[in-house]
């Protein structure tokens, strides 16, 4: 089984209808999403939570079935400094390096708190650079059809030129991935209109153009192999 911790309904529905699917055709017999806190355990709506709660769910997951392997989908814009890495991504100046500062800082915390007999491989952190949004990118014309508006495609091919990969585009309150199409079309809906995006854009072309989270996928993959 993987249980995928995920930070909002835009990932839940990515994981359950795209991801899923890809993952049972290489051997996964179950995938599924978890909220980071679920509708009724929620402190306050939207916004990714603290570590120390988040650690506790996850810790809980690997703890009680220890046969599962246990993932993380959640935004690098927007993270909290209490997470583990995030205070020390300043200075380092490459997307992977940021990346890998705060993934390595998750996985070394959630490892060590499970001692050393905890099958390490079992955890695989992964964090979205720098937005779910951004994942969109990886194909302008595409994306525009996939949320009803082509007339946005140029648009769209504009804001991907300016960077080396859609993982790039970057994450201050002005210029994050979904702060710029919201900007663009004010009718975005998130949760419904990102996963009807990846629909049309395809997992293909997403992982063609991100590295980072291709390269999380492929580590997911390879645990289903024999």
């Amino acid at each position: 089984m993987l249980m995928v911790h995920v930070e909002g309904q835009t990932e839940e529905r990515f994981v359950n209808m795209v991801l899923a699917p890809h993952l049972y055709s290489v051997g996964y017999t179950r995938v599924s999403a978890r909220l980071l806190g679920n509708s009724r355990q929620r402190i306050r709506r939207g916004g990714i939570k603290l570590w120390g709660l988040v650690r506790k769910e996850i810790l809980k997951h690997l703890s009680d079935d220890p046969t599962s392997l246990v993932t993380t989908m959640v935004d690098y814009y927007g993270l909290p400094t209490t997470w583990p890495g995030r205070d020390l991504v300043e200075g380092r100046n490459t997307l992977t390096e940021r990346a890998e500062s705060v993934e390595r800082g998750i996985w070394e915390d959630v490892a060590s708190s499970l001692g050393g007999g905890f099958d390490r491989r079992r955890f695989i952190p992964y964090v979205v650079m720098h937005e779910f949004e951004g994942l969109l990118f990886s194909d302008p014309d595409r994306f525009a059809r996939g949320v009803g508006r082509q007339d946005l495609a140029s648009q769209f091919h504009a804001i991907r030129a300016g960077f080396q990969t859609p993982e790039e585009i970057n994450d201050s309150p002005d210029t994050a991935p979904s702060k710029r199409v919201v900007n663009l079309y004010k009718g975005y809906q998130k949760p419904l209109m990102g996963v009807q995006a990846v629909e049309e854009i395809g997992l293909d072309a997403i992982r063609k153009e991100c590295p980072l989270f291709n390269k999380w996928v492929e580590t997911l993959e390879e645990w289903a192999r024999p």
